[in-house]
């Protein structure tokens, strides 16, 4: 490959890891790139799990029939465990003669001379980088050094998942920690002198009817404050997006910013008209939100739509995924799992109605269907 074949590679790998891409399309551009550049018949990225096993896989050089021949993702063991505890990289003349050898199935393509560089932030392996079989002559170093500017990039696009992953739980934590705050600091003081002077009253009922009724007219105003401040908290949760920039802008966002940083691919389509009621956002955002987690971390699915649309009662709310479905005939399990339960009584406090259909291994629909407020 010429210097500017090898530019141009190298642009397009690099460049994948800024762009509006999965972390998955940025793992499987630098191990397609890095097949081409070092001109072997195979390449494979793999970034490990904490049960032994690969959160992420990706190979080039495999064909798809080749692959469902091989049978399951592999396991953290031989030369792969080796690359994920050793910052060194490893260049072998014949993978199969290294004590660390363990074996492969039988569908497996035979590699030969391998060449792996692992992925690093700062001290710590994120996964490895792998190449096998090169067509002109064993690997140099200076393919080493060219699979490690790969391999510093794919860091890149795996610390940049991660740091978001780290914000969004930071974000939340942060926000359960100020309305624990607030409902302290309002609610829970209002809640305390109402036990006091219900005590209070329910001593004068019987000796002194007319300050018992004094009490319970005290009562009856620190509930209105209660009630008053608690709506108010209620209403600052309300997502600051929403205010700023409706349901449908909201909703557009999330989704291209799961899509992102997500190896699923999630679409959006809007084909609402007209206006909703601020507590009917809130609940269509935070049953999308939720459904939109369940698909992503629990069914890997491929595909995730969220449809907003008009409907009979008002608007209808639709969450697709073609994931790993599960069996609706066992609700207490799914509603546990899934958090299906919140979801209906968001729905119910609006008075809408949610519904979901689902089979192992058919994906599954989430639809709500909501009054406009």
């Amino acid at each position: 490959m010429d210097e500017r074949s090898t530019l141009d590679e190298l642009s397009t790998a690099v460049l994948a890891v800024s762009r509006h891409r999965s972390v998955r399309e940025v793992l499987q551009t630098i191990v397609k790139a890095a097949r081409s550049l070092l001109d072997c018949e195979y390449a494979a990225l793999g970034v490990p799990d904490d049960q032994g096993g690969f959160a992420e896989f990706v190979v080039d050089g495999v064909s798809d029939e080749q692959w469902a021949a091989i049978g399951p993702l592999p396991r953290q063991h031989g030369l792969l465990a080796a690359m994920l505890h050793d910052m060194r990289p490893q260049r072998l003349p014949d993978v199969r003669s290294d004590p660390r050898f363990g074996w492969w199935p039988a569908a497996h393509p035979v590699l030969k001379d391998f060449l792996g560089v692992p992925i690093t932030d700062g001290e710590e392996i994120l996964g490895a980088v792998f190449l096998a079989n090169r067509r002109s002559g064993e690997f140099t170093a200076e393919d080493e050094s060219l699979l490690a500017v790969l391999a510093a990039h794919a860091a890149i696009a795996l610390t940049n998942a991660r740091l978001y992953e780290q914000g969004r739980e930071l974000t939340l934590l942060e926000e359960r920690q100020r309305v624990a705050r607030e409902l302290h600091d309002a609610v829970a003081q209002k809640l305390f002198s109402l036990r006091l002077t219900t005590e209070a009253a329910a001593a004068y009922v019987r000796k002194d009817p007319a300050r018992a009724e004094t009490e319970l007219q005290e009562i009856r105003r620190l509930a209105a404050q209660a009630t008053e401040e608690l709506g108010q908290i209620v209403a600052e949760l309300r997502p600051r997006e929403l205010a700023d920039t409706g349901l449908v802008e909201t909703l557009r966002r999330r989704a291209a910013l799961l899509d992102r940083v997500h190896e699923a691919r999630v679409e959006f389509v809007a084909e609402l008209t007209g206006k909703l009621t601020p507590a009917v956002e809130e609940v269509v955002l935070r049953v999308a939100e939720e459904a939109l987690h369940n698909a992503l971390r629990h069914a890997s699915a491929s595909v995730v739509q969220v449809r907003l649309a008009d409907g009979g009662r008002g608007v209808v709310c639709t969450i697709t995924d073609d994931g790993t479905g599960f069996d609706t005939s066992v609700p207490a399990a799914a509603n546990a799992r899934l958090g299906l339960s919140s979801m209906r009584e968001r729905a119910r406090r609006v008075g809408g109605a949610l519904s979901v259909a689902s089979r192992p291994g058919g994906g599954t629909t989430v639809t709500l269907e909501v009054p406009r407020g």
